[in-house]
């Protein structure tokens, strides 16, 4: 299948200041794939980012935190494309959305930047905008438009307070698991699990 999902990207910011940011939702979904499958990520100059592996041969999944910081991820992105010879409809990116509220997950084969910077040089970098993206609802800091936009960046490079942690856990691995669905199923079908996703926070 020539759409087979071969490289998962986490968008995020590189450094410790921003380990466990909203923003980095992207980072800390690929880095709970590696520890529940004892992946190890390693620096690779050549696609300004750090990558891992999953898998053998035709099921073999390229994993990428892209190292560029977020305003210029299309750039890690675009690397890693031509280095292995996949298309855009090979990638699946795991974004941060907060018009979506937390603990929500939405799948799409295409569309816009939807104001979000990583999206936009993704878009720029591939030229194009037909790549599936599955964004992670992180949720808005407030519904007030001008509240919204003068809390918007403290909001998204803040930390998930403690009682949002149960929800980011359960969302996390209803990534991962649609990460699963994606490459057994393809997008379509996986969609329709993925865009009813609710978290389960029994416990």
């Amino acid at each position: 299948m020539v759409d087979q999902l071969r490289l998962v990207v986490g968008l995020g910011n590189p450094g410790s200041k921003y380990l466990g940011t909203r923003h980095n939702i992207g980072f800390m979904a690929l880095e709970r794939l590696a520890s529940r499958h004892g992946l190890s990520f390693r620096q690779q100059a050549k696609l300004l980012g750090l990558s891992a592996e999953q898998g053998l041969g035709q099921d073999r999944l390229r994993l990428l935190m892209p190292q560029t910081f977020m305003n210029d991820s299309g750039r890690s992105i675009r690397a890693a494309l031509d280095w292995f010879g996949f298309t855009p409809e090979q990638l699946l990116v795991l974004v941060d959305d907060m018009d979506i509220p937390l603990g929500r997950l939405r799948l799409r084969a295409e569309g816009g930047a939807g104001g979000h910077n990583g999206l936009r040089s993704t878009i720029q970098h591939l030229g194009t905008q037909a790549f599936p993206r599955l964004r992670i609802g992180i949720g808005a800091p407030s519904e007030n438009p001008a509240e919204r936009r003068e809390r918007t960046v403290s909001h998204v490079l803040g930390a998930f307070s403690q009682a949002e942690r149960p929800t980011v856990d359960s969302v996390l691995d209803g990534v991962l698991d649609s990460i699963h669905r994606i490459q057994n199923h393809g997008l379509e079908r996986a969609g329709n699990w993925i865009n009813g996703f609710r978290p389960s926070l029994d416990g």
